[in-house]
């Protein structure tokens, strides 16, 4: 069977957002495959709000959950293998639910990230005529 998770994910944060709550995601950081902003991460977890009014481009899809949204004023992009959400929450009076541990068939694979996409474009191509002089 597939795992519950991602469906309850979504269940919850539908209901939290469609009666005015601020849904709050805690996340194990300890898990393989996040991508968070680590200067918040404490005691392994961090906790994120994932308001529509917080993120954009927000997907909670089966295997991850990713958005993008701004911490101190800089833009991160968030990326959260299912298997690292251990509960989602309401801010307002703690409503919502934790998540139980579940077997998950493996960590999704990471998109590479612009840059990391740009760089590797730029070592294909080949090198310049030109010498540097000293």
């Amino acid at each position: 069977m597939t795992p519950r998770r991602p469906y309850m994910v979504r269940a919850v944060y539908d209901w939290l957002v469609d009666n005015q709550l601020t849904p709050h995601l805690v996340v194990d950081a300890e898990q393989p495959g996040c991508e968070l902003p680590w200067e918040f991460v404490q005691d392994g977890q961090i906790v994120l709000n994932i308001a529509p009014t917080a993120v954009g481009q927000l997907q909670l899809g089966n295997d991850r959950i990713e958005f993008s949204a701004r911490f101190s004023g800089k833009p991160h992009r968030v990326w959260v293998p299912m298997a690292a959400v251990m509960a989602l929450y309401a801010r307002e009076n703690g409503a919502g639910t934790i998540f139980e541990d579940e077997v998950f068939e493996s960590n999704p694979t990471q998109p590479a990230e612009p840059a990391e996409a740009e760089e590797n474009q730029q070592s294909r191509k080949p090198g310049s005529h030109l010498t540097l002089v000293k």
